[in-house]
């Protein structure tokens, strides 16, 4: 009578060893290593089944080659695993690719995920040696952070779209250490809104500070990226900045940042008068129209001006630009009259890159702020809320005014489309 066929695997076996070895205190992890061992060996000889099936239907001839081993290190600790290999060599391991000495990818993945919520090489380190077993030095987690750098500049230099609803202009400020010394970095930020109403980040630029110089530089590189036209555009008050932006696009609509101007103006105001000030201001901003503004305005200039002149000159001095968000319904007005979007967008980074006090290189920065934003903006997959009714209300509100360019829209293909149509142009609709 013939004996019984030997298993491959010794279940009955792995099972006695298995609890012998957690009563003598080694992990769960520790005692499932030889099941992993047989998984993984099974899996890659499958792989060499199916790679030797698809060789002989395509007629060319080939078999196995014995095998050959290697360590690769995963979350049970090191495998001693055996890859099988073919006499013609073309057979490529998926589960564990040629010269791969960890199991599967996503130690790669969760580097870069740890990186991106802003933990420093130590805790990613420390996070990896406790769970996975895995011992990486600095130099090796900087490789794996670099591979990304030349996704990060193809992003930076992707095409845009050809026209934006909106568009709101920002910088924020890190510290990065330079040739032996601390600087200064000035991340120049863009987030637009296109047609559709959808919200992306058009690009980021470093820069040793803020200044209208390059964020001509930057207005220029958007056009250059496909960027024809913008119209509205939300910005600070940064002296040249607004004459930058209508340098390159000279028909947008520049609406400075309101919030910005009365922060600006408190400045100047004395603590005792703040608030009755602010009452009175608030009656500007906040009035129906811009006619009605302008009044209010006055009404301010002769209660405050003698006290508070400069001001009132400020306000005056900005006044065409400060008040673009009136010729639109109150659904836009909220989007444009402030940067609190960009702003918003920058105190998500902030809680991302908190934990750093100055960055290694600009490099070092970039990585980080590009891994932060595609965490970010995952999210940002619809149009913004009530997108097409908003604009839609707008064509009827804004046909009567009298201002550069008026908005038409139609339906193509159950999208909305909104055409500008400038003055003295003709354009079929």
């Amino acid at each position: 009578m013939k004996g019984k066929k030997k298993e491959d695997f010794d279940y009955q076996n792995f099972e006695q060893q298995a609890i012998k070895a957690m009563y003598e205190g080694k992990s769960l992890e520790q005692a499932l290593g030889p099941l992993l061992k047989r998984l993984v060996e099974a899996s890659l000889q499958g792989e060499m089944q199916s790679h030797l099936e698809s060789e002989k239907a395509s007629g060319a001839p080939n078999r196995r080659n014995g095998k050959t081993g290697k360590t690769v290190r995963s979350r049970f600790g090191p495998l001693e695993v055996e890859t099988p290999r073919d006499r013609s060599g073309t057979y490529e391991p998926v589960l564990i690719p040629k010269h791969e000495r960890r199991l599967g990818n996503s130690v790669e993945q969760k580097i870069l995920s740890m990186y991106s919520m802003g933990m420093s090489y130590r805790q990613i380190q420390s996070h990896l040696q406790e769970l996975y077993s895995v011992e990486l030095s600095e130099a090796q987690l900087t490789n794996i952070t670099d591979k990304i750098l030349p996704v990060v500049e193809e992003w930076r230099n992707r095409p845009l779209e050809s026209l934006y609803a909106i568009v709101w202009l920002d910088a924020i400020h890190y510290k990065v250490r330079h040739e032996g010394r601390v600087v200064n970095r000035a991340i120049y930020c863009i987030i637009g809104v296109n047609m559709e109403g959808k919200k992306d980040v058009l690009g980021l630029y470093v820069s040793e500070n803020e200044g209208s110089k390059f964020w001509l530089q930057v207005m220029t590189q958007l056009q250059q990226r496909g960027v024809q036209d913008i119209l509205i555009t939300c910005i600070d008050n940064l002296k040249g900045f607004a004459e930058a932006v209508e340098t390159i696009f000279p028909q947008t609509e520049v609406q400075l940042c309101v919030v910005h101007q009365i922060r600006n103006s408190l400045k100047y105001v004395g603590s005792k008068h703040q608030k009755e000030f602010m009452r009175d201001l608030k009656q500007v901003y906040q009035a129906p129209d811009e006619s009605l503004a302008r009044v209010k305005l006055e009404a301010l200039k002769e209660k405050w001006g003698k006290l508070y002149p400069v001001v009132i000159e400020s306000w005056e001095n900005n006044w065409d630009r400060l008040t673009r968000y009136f010729q639109y319904p109150a659904a836009i007005r909220r989007i444009i009259y402030t940067t609190n979007t960009v702003e918003g967008f920058h105190r998500q980074l902030r809680k991302v890159t908190k934990t750093k006090s100055a960055f290694t290189s600009d490099n070092a920065l970039m990585k980080l702020l590009f891994l932060a934003i595609e965490n970010i903006t995952e999210k940002w997959t619809s149009p913004l809320q009530n997108w097409s009714l908003t604009f839609s209300h707008s064509a009827i509100d804004i046909s009567d005014l009298n201002t550069e360019f008026r908005f038409f829209f139609t339906q193509i293909n159950r999208e909305l489309t909104i055409i500008r149509v400038r003055e003295n142009t003709n354009i079929r609709i």
